[in-house]
């Protein structure tokens, strides 16, 4: 389905970048923009009643990265369906989770499970190579009606064969909050290290705006970059190997939960908590639990909830028949946290982020 405010001879011709970033899409389709503003303001404000529902329950099938420390995405199917509950939409949601870069087969199996029920909706994501040869199958089928999550930078080679909703925080806006307020606290020189998750989308989004900030900055020096899984265990080996080659480090980038997890652990047991420093990335109960601790530094943390909540609203306006009113992208917003922050503070956000889920 054409993209509302996208006209088909414009969508994707553009090739400066495999994806369009948001502020790219905005100001090459404005609508698109507005649509984003008026849908945030449905997401952001209390449920409003859908009024007569459509016949028999909407089928909603999701798929999730789901076995990691992070609670994103258990959190995410918590708030989609009490939202929809306050809404009115009678549904259905069939659940399975994996773990992070689980083969290909594994998941490709679990789509074919999960449409052997003819879901109307599936909630996916897209990370690596092959996600999106599984994605593109989907939306050649036409059914179910694709919405990807975790990712807001829509595929330019996708054209206008584009899912339904691409939902989440977006990478690069969080890495670069990370980079200006470690900038502004650590102007000194000093060596640090980037730890990635998987190779992919979101390890990249999130981690090279970080490094090319650190990079243009005198007196930052890149020592060591890993990809180590959204593995605690990993991260912490790698890590633990790092600071014996260089215990004089500074800092080391992490870019997901379990990778500041476990490089906290390796900070902790050398002795080196009082020199180097690490940061969280998504600010779930983990994460908020070690900034208290000081074990982080700091983190970006997502109103998480949000997500679950626009993608009710996606699916509440489109059995309204009002589909048209659903932007390509909802990105949601962040709240930079720092381990000296006021608990009042802390305890306020997260009522905001886990406004449905606490």
């Amino acid at each position: 389905m054409l993209p509302p405010g996208i006209a088909r001879s414009q969508f994707g011709r553009e090739a400066s970048g495999e994806f369009w970033t948001l502020p790219e899409l905005f100001a090459r389709f404005p609508q698109q923009r507005e649509l984003s503003e008026a849908f945030t303001q449905k997401v952001v404000g209390a449920a409003m009643p859908a009024g007569p529902a459509s016949q028999g329950p909407v089928r909603i099938a999701v798929l999730y990265p789901g076995f990691q420390s992070s609670d994103y995405w258990r959190r995410s199917i918590v708030a989609l369906e009490r939202r929809l509950d306050e809404i009115g939409i009678r549904y259905e949601i069939t659940t399975q989770f994996s773990l992070p870069g689980a083969e290909i087969r594994e998941q490709t199996q679990q789509i074919a499970d999960v449409l052997k029920s003819d879901p109307d909706y599936l909630v996916f994501t897209l990370d690596a190579l092959r996600h999106r040869v599984i994605v593109e199958r989907l939306i050649a089928r036409g059914r179910p009606k694709v919405i990807l999550q975790n990712i807001t930078t829509p595929l330019r080679g996708w054209g206008t064969d584009q899912p339904f909703l691409y939902a989440g925080f977006d990478h690069a806006t969080g890495a670069m909050m990370l980079a200006d307020r470690i900038l502004e606290t650590r102007p000194q020189p000093e060596k640090f290290a980037i730890f990635y998750g998987l190779k992919g989308h979101v390890s990249h989004a999130r981690a090279e705006p970080f490094r090319v900030a650190m990079l243009e900055t005198p007196g930052k020096q890149l020592v060591a970059s890993y990809y180590v899984g959204f593995d605690r265990d990993k991260a912490r080996d790698a890590a633990t190997a790092l600071l014996r080659r260089h215990p004089d480090l500074g800092f080391i980038y992490s870019s997901s939960t379990d990778i500041a997890l476990g490089v906290a652990d390796a900070i902790e047991a050398s002795g080196l908590a009082a020199t180097v420093a690490t940061n969280g990335w998504g600010g779930g109960s983990a994460e908020l639990e070690d900034l208290a601790r000081g074990r982080l530094a700091l983190t970006v943390m997502r109103m998480n909830d949000d997500n679950g909540v626009a993608i009710a609203e996606a699916i509440s306006l489109d059995v309204q028949g009002r589909g048209d009113e659903v932007p390509l992208v909802f990105s949601g917003p962040f709240a930079l946290v720092s381990s000296g922050d006021a608990p009042e503070r802390i305890e306020e956000l997260k009522r905001r982020a886990f406004r449905y889920s606490q």
